[in-house]
C-alpha cells in the first residue's frame, strides 16, 4: 500500500563493494511504500556496487555519515557485501552511528554480511540473529545467538542471510516501520 510509510525517513549506510540487490531491494521496497530514504557512506560521493564479485551499477550517495545525526532518521538499513561493512566496521563514525540506532531503540536492519558492523559496533550481545553463514562464528564470540532463518526479528533489529531471502527481508522491513 503505497504511501503507508509516509513522514519516515530511513538511512541506508554503505560503501564500496556493497551487494546492489541487497541496497536497491530494500530501498525500491521502502520507496514504494511512501518512505523518505537518505544514501550515507563514507563520503558523499558515487560507490560501486557489486553483483557478488562482478562489478555492479554505481550509485550516489548524498551525503557523509560523520554528517548524519542518527536522531533525524526513524531507522537504518545496512545492505551487505563482503567488502562493504568490512570497510565500515573499521570507521569509527560509521560505527558509531549504528551504535546510535541502538542506543535510541531505533530500528535497524542488516543482510549478509552487514552484521559484522553489528558486531563492531557491540551491540548483538544477547540477541538472536542471522547473516551469512560464514559470520556466525564472529557473531558468537560477539555475544550474539546466531540461527539459521530467512528473516530474525529481535526487538528493533532485523536480519536476513542472502539475497535470496530479500522477500522476507522487505517484507519484514515495511511491517516493522509501520
Amino acid at each position: 500500500m503505497a504511501d503507508d510509510l509516509d513522514g519516515r525517513m530511513v538511512a541506508f549506510l554503505f560503501t564500496d563493494g556493497v551487494e546492489q540487490i541487497e541496497l536497491t531491494e530494500p530501498l525500491a521496497a521502502l520507496r514504494a511504500s511512501g518512505a523518505d530514504t537518505a544514501l550515507l557512506s563514507l563520503e558523499p560521493a558515487e560507490v560501486q556496487m557489486f553483483n557478488h564479485l562482478d562489478k555492479g551499477d554505481t550509485i550516489r550517495a548524498s551525503q557523509a555519515v560523520r554528517e548524519a545525526d542518527a536522531g533525524q532518521f526513524d531507522a537504518l538499513v545496512l545492505p551487505g557485501g563482503v567488502a562493504n561493512p568490512d570497510r565500515l566496521r573499521t570507521d569509527a563514525e560509521a560505527v558509531a552511528f549504528v551504535r546510535a540506532f541502538f542506543e535510541q531503540g531505533k530500528l535497524v536492519a542488516a543482510i549478509c554480511h552487514a552484521p559484522w558492523l553489528l558486531a563492531e559496533a557491540d551491540v548483538v550481545r544477547g540477541r538472536t540473529l542471522t547473516s551469512w553463514p560464514s559470520l556466525q562464528t564472529d557473531l558468537r564470540n560477539a555475544g550474539a545467538h546466531w540461527v539459521d532463518e530467512q528473516v530474525v526479528l529481535d526487538g528493533n533489529l532485523i536480519t536476513s542471510r542472502k539475497p535470496d531471502d530479500l522477500p522476507a527481508f522487505c517484507a519484514e522491513l515495511t511491517r516493522s516501520l509501520r
